[in-house]
């Protein structure tokens, strides 16, 4: 019966997120570009240094639903970036979903920002579907200038965090499941391509991704050139 209404409260919160047209696309793109800026201004409240310097693709599913009544479930839309010879991808849009059993009434909405840290990781998102945890390991990462002290994180291909008014922290998405969305793939590229092609550099990134992947070029530099101190 739990398994039946998980099911039934993602599905939906699925409904919420109907096919986007290419600005709607392009909103998110924006708001992922916000994100990492927000992470990039506070780095003694948000992802350390050590970690952002070192990941090799970046993923950030801006405003994820977490919604239910007793059981919850969430849902989100994202964009991902991989560093290819020293030069960030053309984006690949994704989605999120997955269910939790903790008591939940409302809705929250909650920034998500999902850090591949080793080639397992990466394999894994140039697949067109993988559940994190299970398909390959994930854990919370660490928050905070000297949370890298301890080695722990390093064991983990997929680092996540969350934002929710303004304030970081790591957080657990074991269970939830990462799928290509292609209805905003074709709005946005004005064609079918699967998210091997774009985050394996075979495209060039279009102008109009410019925005976002600044961001992340910005918070990967600054984190290089504080974490070399």
């Amino acid at each position: 019966m739990r398994k039946i209404l998980v099911t039934l409260v993602i599905f939906g919160l699925c409904g919420l997120g109907r096919a986007e047209d290419k600005a709607g696309v392009q909103k998110r793109l924006n708001n992922a570009a916000e994100v990492l800026q927000a992470i990039t201004k506070e780095p003694d409240k948000g992802i350390p240094q050590d970690v952002m310097k070192d990941a090799k693709c970046v993923a950030v599913v801006p405003h994820m639903v977490k919604a239910g009544f007793g059981i919850g479930g969430q849902h989100g839309k994202g964009v991902a970036t991989c560093n290819v010879n020293g030069a960030w991808s053309a984006p690949a849009f994704l989605t999120l979903s997955g269910g939790s059993a903790g008591f939940q009434i409302g809705a929250e909405g909650v920034d998500l920002v999902i850090l591949v840290m080793q080639e397992q990781g990466m394999q894994a998102l140039l697949s067109d579907k993988f559940q994190v945890g299970g398909d390959v390991s994930a854990a919370a990462g660490p928050v905070g200038r000297d949370a890298t002290a301890a080695t722990d994180w390093k064991a983990h291909p997929i680092l996540t965090y969350s934002r929710t008014k303004g304030a970081f922290a790591g957080i657990s998405l074991n269970g939830a499941v990462m799928s290509q969305d292609k209805d905003s793939t074709q709005a946005f590229y004005g064609k079918t391509m699967d998210s091997k092609q774009l985050l394996a550099g075979e495209m060039q990134a279009p102008p109009d991704a410019k925005d976002f992947l600044n961001a992340v070029a910005e918070a990967k530099t600054t984190a290089s050139s504080k974490g070399s101190h």
